[in-house]
């Protein structure tokens, strides 16, 4: 059967995974009285919940007797690393741009990993319906995109498509008859995108994503670059620099057949498949007949900007919401998903009890812990802090990403403030129509930490961030972080309604009445920018005399809801979050008072 294999790149919330479920639909994959799912690909409850592709994934359709092979791909840049390794898998690229927000940063990280490897494009004016659509502009933006990364005369010369895929059609032109549906899209894949290359020789796979599976074990998925692969065929697996990982043999060949994978006697040379078998095999590995000596390339990946420390939680009520609690369980675990995500980088920590995880952003990391704590384990995190380098010259470079902010034309003003008060750069200026403005800025990873909360705010929720790795740059000196301190409780219980009133002239509050509380734990934020011990533990002392008046009834202002990437955000260095299967807390790294001075004290001697 002939074969295409094809990737969809977008940016964020441009349609991907819509797109994919209409394709399914209109190519027969569903019976007719079978229940069909929105966002089919997004099979992860936090996919679901958030509405956004974390890992990527593959189905197939058949159209006119050709087999399509369809990959999924995140659309955030702190899931890149997905993306780059996927894009070996495949010879062509649908493009996937909102016809009223045009390319965005992500779109144009893909596409230029894309234009690098060679895969020809079709553009897709996704969107069209939008009563802000401007297409025609949208078309233009994308072709200087695509010029601006050095793309070929070939690549340039991209076919384009309109419609739209929550109404389910595409057409050549704006003007074009809803009534084909996909057809268009399906025709111009088999035009435009070439068959897979195949190569003389024996069995040879790279290994791309990487699953486990509770009966087959480790799933390896690839494109097969040569030869094929029968169930029981003995293999060998390779590192990306050659050395011998292991000699296994396949016990399952598994092809995509819609959103199933089925059971084969034979995966052919070109085709996506999945192999089950090899226990050791990870991502970037050759899986190779055994007369292959030489692993096949694989591409190099962006390399991380943010870690964090992961740590036991040893806060006085470890152990009683979670069941996955000790230091060896976190450290497994951590492991395994390093084996699987070549995104993260994960390495012991100086500290006995501690992992050093380093990744692309703060959403990537925030997704594991939020992970894990569905798993049932406990642990506290540290505060992101960012990777810096020093370049040949001896000088200290950090990290910069290029930040592009949509907003109102009355908002832009903050915006501009508030961003170069974290040392960012502005480099271009341009009205995006409907009275918003785009901006965007060279600004340093750090001074970005916690900033989304904080546009949001100064914008009143009208404001779009997106934010791409831009390169290194000479460091930019010290950036102001939070400007308030916080409220410490000083003792271990149940916190008091009547305590939390008398508190409010401090500042807001972190916990309601009833919450379990613990010397060192932040209850709430100081209104001044010095930390304060306070007691939340202390009832009203009741007396047996009556009086005219009725006590004043205590009513509480709601406290502050710390989100898990909130609280990241919010920290210091010399604080924690505790994150548990059912409670996010705040705490300060030394629980004893006495501990801390002597900490600051230490630390102003050194400065000194």
């Amino acid at each position: 059967m002939d074969l295409r294999n094809v990737a969809i790149i977008a940016h964020v919330d441009h349609g991907k995974t819509t797109l994919v479920d209409r394709l399914l639909q209109q190519s027969g994959v569903y019976r007719e009285n079978e229940r069909q799912v929105e966002r089919a690909m997004d099979s992860n409850d936090l996919e679901r919940e958030r509405g956004i592709t974390i890992l990527a994934k593959a189905a197939s359709v058949e159209w006119q007797g050709t087999r399509i092979n369809i990959v999924d791909t995140p659309g955030h840049a702190d899931f890149g690393g997905e993306v780059e390794r996927i894009l070996n898998m495949v010879d062509g690229a649908l493009v996937l741009v909102d016809a009223a927000e045009g390319p965005l940063p992500q779109t144009k990280f893909v596409v230029s990993k894309a234009l690098k490897m060679g895969l020809k494009p079709i553009v897709v004016i996704n969107k069209v319906d939008r009563p802000d659509a401007r297409a025609n502009e949208v078309v233009n933006e994308v072709f200087d995109l695509f010029a601006a990364l050095d793309a070929t005369d070939e690549q340039l010369d991209f076919p384009i498509l309109y419609g739209s895929a929550k109404q389910g059609w595409m057409a050549t032109s704006l003007e074009g008859s809803h009534e084909d549906g996909m057809k268009p899209l399906f025709d111009l894949v088999l035009r435009h995108v070439p068959a897979p290359k195949v190569e003389e020789g024996p069995f040879k796979l790279l290994g791309t994503i990487i699953e486990a599976n509770n009966f087959l074990g480790r799933i390896i998925t690839g494109r097969i670059t040569s030869g094929g692969v029968k169930p029981n065929q003995t293999v060998k697996v390779l590192a990306r620099d050659g050395k011998l990982v292991e000699n296994a043999r396949v016990s399952k060949v598994l092809a995509f057949r819609g959103l199933e994978r089925v059971p084969i006697e034979e995966g052919v040379a070109g085709d996506i498949v999945a192999l089950a078998g090899m226990p050791n095999v990870t991502v970037a590995m050759t899986v190779c007949d055994p007369s292959v000596d030489a692993p096949l390339p694989a591409q190099p990946i962006d390399p991380p900007t943010l870690a964090m420390t992961f740590r036991v939680n040893d806060s006085p009520l470890a152990g009683t919401e979670g069941s996955k609690v000790t230091g060896r369980m976190i450290r497994d675990r951590l492991l395994r998903e390093a084996e699987g995500n070549v995104a993260l980088r994960v390495q012991e920590s100086d500290d006995k009890d501690a992992m050093e995880v380093a990744g692309r952003g703060e959403l990537q990391l925030g997704i594991l812990i939020e992970t894990m704590r569905r798993e049932g384990f406990e642990l506290s995190v540290s505060r992101p802090k960012v990777l810096l380098r020093k370049n040949e010259a001896g000088e200290t470079e950090e990290p910069i990403e290029e930040v592009t902010i949509d907003v109102d034309e009355e908002h832009s003003g903050v915006v501009v403030q508030k961003m170069s008060e974290r040392k960012a750069e502005m480099t271009e200026l341009k009205p995006s129509g409907g009275g918003r403005a785009r901006l965007v800025f060279h600004a340093p990873t750090r001074g970005l930490i916690g900033y989304q909360g904080e546009l949001l705010t100064d914008t009143r929720g009208t404001a779009i961030m997106n934010r791409i790795f831009y390169g290194y740059a000479p460091y930019k000196g010290a950036i102001q972080g939070r400007r308030n301190g916080v409220l410490i409780s000083n003792d271990k219980g149940e916190a008091v309604a009547y305590a939390l009133w008398n508190l409010e002239d401090r500042g807001p509050m972190m916990i309601e009445p009833g919450w379990k509380v613990y010397a060192g734990m932040i209850v709430g934020e100081h209104t001044r920018d010095n930390d304060l011990i306070v007691n939340v533990l202390k009832g009203k002392q009741l007396t047996n005399i009556r009086t005219t008046s009725k006590d004043e009834a205590v009513r509480l202002t709601p406290p502050i809801k710390m989100s898990l990437e909130k609280a990241l955000a919010y920290i210091q260095d010399d604080e924690l979050v505790e994150v548990t299967p059912s409670s996010i807390r705040l705490r300060k790294k030394l629980l004893d008072e006495n501990d801390r001075k002597r900490a600051e004290r230490a630390k102003d001697a050194d400065a000194a």
